[in-house]
């Protein structure tokens, strides 16, 4: 059976506007992190081991999971950035939010950000929680406000959550953060929030067909990068790209991004491959690469209109990464035809 095409986003009179709000105070947050110096991205500041890939769309999908770029099958090139979510550039052993986003190129068909309509890419962004601590943005900026400044996160939170939901939420913000990161490579992420599939909605997931074996590097501020750069020097790291479709507005919601989409509810459809080639990310052409895929914008509305963003959440980052991207300086949409 296809699944149900029910879904609906629930748009508040006065999101936009709001939604400029939270932008301007990352905004603030991000060139508070800068301290004078050119600024970085506001959230997810340092990457890890950025490399290139390949991003396959697998043959005989079901008639529902044929849209956008997942249409036709097709093996189209890619760039891979690996970060932490801090803003800051802190050691990988600090407990954080751990991120991959993903750049396919050389995608036809009309894209979303205005400006930007006739750009060849695609970009996919997950993290390795299958669902966030936050309901929606106005939690998530105002939870981020509070702990930029540590003395006053707990009265701050309070205000926000009240005492029993700031708890609530810390719990399960240690329980993510508390979470063993051994290797990038064995590492499976997620969207965490709907984007829409054709006429469907879905959330994804990058599965890891790496073998454990091995992970866990030396334990030094930059071991994330050590273990994923030995890793690649042997051998290929690949990973599942599967989506989860909308089954109902209870079990599967759009605009609460707390909540898991169980995957009793909403069985995992394996629609395409990532694969990082063994590469020498350490070669005078790694470190070009790199340096490149640093200074690129990955953001989730870098997208075909038929992958368009849906949700709070998503619409919050439409805003967001717009302004982050102003203040630290866009750079150029690769086409593929970059050599290093």
């Amino acid at each position: 059976m296809a699944p149900a095409t029910t879904w609906k986003e629930k748009i508040d009179t006065d999101e936009a506007q709001r939604f400029e709000r939270h932008a301007q105070t990352l905004r603030e947050l991000q060139r508070k992190n800068a301290a004078g110096r050119p600024a970085s991205r506001a959230l997810h500041a340092k990457g890890q081991c950025p490399v290139e890939a390949t991003f396959t769309v697998l043959d005989n999908l079901p008639p529902h999971a044929r849209a956008g770029l997942f249409a036709q099958p097709a093996t189209y090139r890619a760039y891979v950035r690996y970060s932490n979510g801090s803003g800051k550039h802190q050691s990988d052993r600090a407990p954080d939010v751990r991120g991959i986003a993903i750049k396919v190129l050389g995608v036809p068909g009309k894209k979303i950000i205005p400006g930007m309509e006739d750009a060849t890419t695609q970009d996919f962004l997950a993290i390795r929680s299958s669902s966030t601590p936050f309901r929606n943005a106005d939690e998530f900026v105002g939870f981020v406000r509070a702990a930029a400044s540590p003395a006053l996160l707990l009265p701050r939170a309070f205000g926000l959550f009240g005492v029993g939901g700031t708890f609530k939420l810390l719990k399960k913000l240690t329980a993510g953060f508390g979470q063993p990161m051994p290797s990038l490579a064995t590492t499976q992420y997620y969207s965490a929030l709907p984007i829409a599939w054709g006429d469907y909605a879905v959330r994804y997931t990058l599965r890891p067909r790496a073998s454990a074996a091995g992970a866990g590097g030396s334990g030094d501020a930059e071991y994330l990068t050590t273990e994923l750069s030995a890793r690649l020097a042997k051998e290929p790291v690949e990973y599942d790209f599967a989506v989860q479709f909308f089954e109902s507005e209870d079990k599967t919601p759009i605009e609460d991004s707390s909540i898991d989409w169980s995957e009793a509810d909403a069985p995992y459809v394996t629609v395409g491959r990532l694969t990082l080639p063994k590469q020498d990310t350490a070669s005078d052409r790694g470190r070009r690469l790199a340096e490149f895929i640093e200074k690129l914008t990955f953001d989730p509305w870098h997208a075909l209109t038929a992958h368009r963003p849906l949700g709070n959440m998503m619409c919050a980052r439409n805003h967001a990464y717009r302004v982050s991207t102003q203040e630290r300086g866009a750079a150029k949409e690769p086409d593929g035809s970059e050599t290093f």
